[in-house]
């Protein structure tokens, strides 16, 4: 198992439980390593381990038990999980996003003001991956690139406490963030509107951008209210 020392851990640290859990043969019930055990196997943050076990148990490959440990679960039940752990929680969900549409669409407008040609060039590169997992099915790289995304709009304010606040919001609560990916059609529709707020801020038009954000949150939160509703 080769050390993780490059950026975006979130999804490399992802990518390497996964890769645990295939090399060592753990069938679904059997129980993972702990936190403590995965942060001295990895040799990375405790954080950094928590965030990716939040990834695997909304997308359905784990579930943590509290006191008990962190247990492998049948892919596709985990999947009929994350159906229900939508549902169940459509108050968290629109919560989330109250507070992100307070937020984000502020960011995008200073965004549009304030980027360089390098944010510029991060913002595409980072869209392109996001497109490029998505097609390849690397859903759960999919959706780390959609949280990149939006964190580095936030990082283009040059608000540190903004930058900040959008952080703590992607790795601290983001069971809202990747259970509302995970609702039919929301990947494939945010690679449009990702590219409307994309060409807005590279047109360096804010109220366009600002536009572009709030609909696209907007939108999300529609979908996860429709999808609650029939299921």
């Amino acid at each position: 198992m080769k050390l993780i020392k490059k950026e975006r851990l979130s999804q490399m640290v992802t990518d390497a439980i996964k890769d645990i859990i295939i090399e060592e043969n753990l069938k679904p019930g059997d129980k993972l390593y702990s936190e403590h055990q995965l942060t001295q196997k990895l040799e990375v943050s405790r954080s950094s381990i928590r965030e990716a076990i939040r990834i695997l148990e909304v997308t359905g490959y784990v579930k943590a038990e509290q006191g008990k440990g962190i247990f492998i679960t049948d892919h596709e039940e985990g999947q009929h999980t994350v159906k229900q752990w939508v549902v169940d929680n459509d108050d968290l969900l629109r919560e989330h996003f109250e507070i992100r549409l307070l937020m984000e669409p502020h960011a995008a407008r200073m965004a549009a003001e304030k980027a360089t040609c390098k944010d510029l060039e991060g913002l595409e590169q980072v869209y392109a991956e996001f497109c490029t997992f998505l097609e390849q099915g690397k859903i759960s790289k999919a959706i780390s690139c959609d949280s990149e995304f939006h964190l580095l709009v936030a990082k283009m304010t040059r608000n540190r406490t903004l930058s900040v606040l959008m952080k703590t919001m992607a790795q601290s609560l983001n069971e809202g963030w990747i259970a509302s990916l995970n609702t039919p059609g929301r990947l494939e529709r945010t690679v449009e509107e990702h590219l409307l707020l994309l060409q807005a801020i590279k047109d360096h038009e804010p109220e366009k951008a600002a536009q572009a954000m709030t609909e696209h949150l907007q939108n999300a939160l529609n979908d996860i209210q429709q999808y609650t509703h029939q299921w």
